[in-house]
């Protein structure tokens, strides 16, 4: 199920009942400045060879109740519970997508966005994982940054761009996006190029007070 016990109860009228287990933490979380999370993602040149997308396997049903990982995205982040039919068909709802400050109530509006996009991912120490990790970071539905619904048009724009080269239109959530961007690099020990990291810090000394915490997930 999603993002840990972020969700619980019934899905909606309509939609059976559905318990969401409580995973156990990979290790303690700790809280720390983001500028100092950013210190912390090692420093590596990025590698692309042999990159494909078909090698994370994603949008998976992992504990087998019919929804897919994108379904409990969808269903998780709903501003207004979603319409479900059949087994986990998602409906008409309402989703806020913070990159843009958008709303949408039809779920073919929204891409569920990798917060780490899989080919950066792959460049930055998932090149090295087991199929099995690569599928597990593509369906991560432990921590609630891993995955956010959000404009379709706006995540195509983001494509497999890192800070250094893109960020959210909506200046007033950059920190906010940063702070999720490391969190995930940290939990699953992903590295940083050096232009990366030079734009991670110069973005993180405009958002001083912003903290962040982490569980592993490798």
């Amino acid at each position: 199920m999603r993002r840990t016990a972020a969700v619980a109860g019934a899905v909606l009228a309509g939609a059976a009942a559905w318990a969401v287990p409580l995973a156990a933490p990979a290790a303690a979380a700790e809280t720390i400045p983001l500028h100092q999370a950013v210190e912390r993602v090692p420093e590596a040149a990025e590698d692309r060879t042999g990159y494909d997308r078909d090698q994370f396997r994603h949008w998976i049903d992992a504990d087998r109740d019919g929804c897919s990982t994108r379904a409990e995205v969808l269903i998780d982040e709903a501003v207004t519970p979603p319409e479900i039919s059949g087994r986990c068909t998602v409906g008409t709802g309402e989703w806020f997508s913070y990159y843009d400050g958008e709303t949408w109530t039809a779920p073919l509006d929204l891409d569920i966005d990798h917060m780490v996009p899989l080919a950066e991912a792959w460049d930055s120490g998932a090149s090295q994982w087991t199929a099995a990790q690569r599928r597990d970071y593509a369906n991560d539905l432990g921590d609630e940054r891993a995955l956010v619904a959000v404009t379709d048009n706006v995540n195509q724009g983001k494509a497999d761009q890192d800070p250094a080269e893109w960020l959210p239109p909506v200046e007033e959530v950059r920190c906010r996006y940063l702070t999720e961007w490391v969190a995930v690099k940290l939990r699953w020990g992903l590295t940083a190029d050096q232009a990366e990291r030079m734009a991670l810090a110069a973005q993180a000394a405009r958002c001083p007070n912003d903290l962040l915490s982490y569980e592993p997930a490798v």
